[in-house]
């Protein structure tokens, strides 16, 4: 099969894009991303400008979508500037996929995610989920993290400070509430890809432990 990866700088996407060109069921990457990847054999890194995504390229034609675009209120800047990252380029990756013949898209989203919330980042993610289960996948999977554990590129003082914390309270936690660990997330996301089970699908923090 042919699986699209969005998001394959970050953290989880990282560990996506390492877990998909080991996985020998599947026959390509498509990687799309504004800065270039080391190459491998099995990767296809198109430079995209997100805000201008090409209609019909050629490799827009894949079997399934890992998404796992996504950034903070801090980096982002502005409420605008986040809501593009986090909707409007999952939203339009959907689209364009599914418009090419994708049958399965698995979006990496958040724990707390609720079109009605009054948190602005919990509401986005909330209003995506609608917005995807709009468009038309057989499958279709929300991986809802808490908290994830890895090590970032971009320092995030506040996910910092939160980690030590859980790390520190450990198992007296909730399940949902504990450090859910970048390649755990990913190896989710890659699995709902692959597989396509039919119908909407959610797959909570607890399950990310």
């Amino acid at each position: 099969m042919k699986l699209l990866l969005a998001g394959a700088t970050g953290l989880v996407g990282r560990h996506a894009l390492r877990l998909a060109l080991a996985d020998p069921a599947i026959e390509q990457v498509i990687a799309p991303t504004r800065s270039a990847l080391p190459p491998h054999p099995r990767l296809q890194a198109p430079q995209v400008d997100w805000d201008a995504l090409p209609a019909d390229a050629p490799w827009w034609r894949v079997d399934a979508v890992v998404c796992a675009l996504g950034t903070t209120m801090r980096a982002a800047g502005s409420r605008e500037a986040f809501r593009k990252v986090d909707f409007d380029y999952p939203l339009a990756l959907a689209r364009a996929a599914h418009r090419a013949g994708a049958r399965a898209y698995a979006l990496n989203s958040a724990l707390g995610a609720d079109a009605g919330s009054r948190v602005f980042y919990n509401r986005v993610k909330g209003e995506l989920e609608q917005a995807l289960a709009g468009v038309g996948f057989d499958s279709l999977t929300y991986v809802r993290p808490g908290l994830i554990g890895g090590e970032r590129q971009q320092s995030r003082p506040g996910e910092a400070a939160a980690t030590v914390l859980l790390r520190a309270l450990g198992p007296a936690l909730p399940r949902r509430w504990r450090i859910n660990p970048a390649p755990r997330i990913a190896q989710a996301l890659l699995d709902a890809a692959l597989g396509a089970a039919p119908g909407v699908h959610a797959i909570g923090s607890e399950r990310l432990i």
